[in-house]
């Protein structure tokens, strides 16, 4: 056989080799793609996303739509011919397997956490819209979760009203925390609560719930490395009550990270006239009961994916902006936020035409 054939054989053989090896290799990432983006202000799957009973609404044209990322599972195994394509690909991301599912976090676990975040952030969406609409929300502190096995368990209830801790009155989550982690580990605390079932009950019926209990519990001992805290088992979270009623009707979304564009699809149909003027305005975001915005994950990804379906302009969250800049789409201008009446101020250039002064995104901020 002359040398040059037996040389291009063994290339050829060398080069099945090694993509069969990508094939088969299983390597420790993971892809982030684009996801679905949905218009707040319009229907998904047959029905309005926002609907509001109780109080007068206004119609609302043009889009705000919130952006989406679409992850691999956390039992796929990516091979690495698949990891190098990603990595060439304008409109997919290649991470470490454990930045979307850390410490061993399956996918159930990660799609319940998913589903709480994003429970918590329609809440949060709904109290900042009506907030910035003057429009007074009731408040109060909650037992959100309590951890199986721990002191609290079987005597505080997830719902429980929590509205003192050792005779100090609780206003806010933290100072849970505060109260409790002023005792040694084996000292009682106290706390003071309106059972969740009466709190459900006085709901109903419209009322306050009066009838407290106290509830006295041994603190145990943190599992932190250094000095032992006193912890109690439990997570404080709020809950509230809303004077008329705002549903979100959108299924298989996970994550706190539509919470502004959730809170300006409420604002717009709970005011005349139209926020977007008729534009095609994007975004994302996570959003607090004071309206401050909070960076979220993928950005890169939500970008592209607004951009291919319309959008041209995107609401971005200010700590987003250096990372979202540095390969913005074509046509897609991105509009920096901090709070949601930032994201107002801007609606209102965009909708006047007079976008010269919008607060754009560079790659410093």
């Amino acid at each position: 056989m002359p040398r040059r054939t037996a040389t291009m054989l063994a290339s050829t053989l060398m080069l099945i080799a090694l993509l069969c090896a990508g094939v088969l290799i299983p390597v420790p990432y993971a892809e982030m793609s684009p996801g679905p983006t949905v218009n707040t202000l319009g229907d998904h799957d047959g029905e309005p996303v926002l609907q509001i009973s109780g109080h007068k609404t206004y119609p609302a044209d043009g889009h705000l739509n919130m952006t989406t990322v679409r992850v691999t599972s956390a039992d796929y195994r990516m091979n690495l011919v698949e990891a190098v394509y990603g990595w060439l690909a304008h409109d997919s991301k290649i991470v470490p397997h454990d930045t979307l599912y850390p410490d061993g976090k399956t996918e159930e676990q990660s799609t319940q956490e998913n589903a709480e975040e994003f429970s918590q952030s329609q809440e949060s969406a709904k109290v900042a819209a009506l907030k910035e609409l003057g429009v007074p929300v009731k408040s109060w502190v909650i037992v959100s979760t309590v951890v199986k096995g721990s002191p609290a368990e079987g005597r505080l209830h997830a719902g429980d009203v929590i509205k003192a801790v050792d005779g100090t009155a609780v206003k806010q989550p933290s100072d849970v925390a505060k109260l409790v982690t002023k005792h040694k580990p084996g000292q009682k605390v106290v706390f003071t609560v309106v059972p969740a079932k009466d709190q459900e009950a006085a709901e109903k019926a419209h009322k306050t719930a009066t009838r407290t209990q106290d509830v006295t519990i041994t603190t145990a001992a943190s599992d932190d490395t250094g000095a032992k805290r006193a912890i109690v088992g439990i997570s404080a979270g709020t809950d509230h009550t809303f004077p008329f009623t705002i549903d979100i009707k959108l299924a298989d979304v996970g994550g706190p990270s539509a919470g502004l564009m959730f809170a300006l699809g409420i604002y717009d149909k709970l005011t005349p006239g139209n926020l977007t003027g008729g534009r095609f305005v994007a975004g994302t975001g996570t959003i607090d009961d004071n309206g401050t915005v909070g960076p979220i994950g993928g950005i890169e990804m939500k970008t592209v994916g607004a951009r291919s379906k319309g959008a041209r302009y995107f609401l971005t969250p200010a700590d987003n902006c250096a990372a979202a800049a540095k390969d913005t789409p074509s046509g897609l201008t991105l509009v920096r936020v901090k709070t949601i009446g930032d994201a107002l101020d801007a609606l209102k250039d965009i909708r006047s035409g007079d976008t010269a002064g919008l607060p754009t995104c560079t790659t410093k901020g």
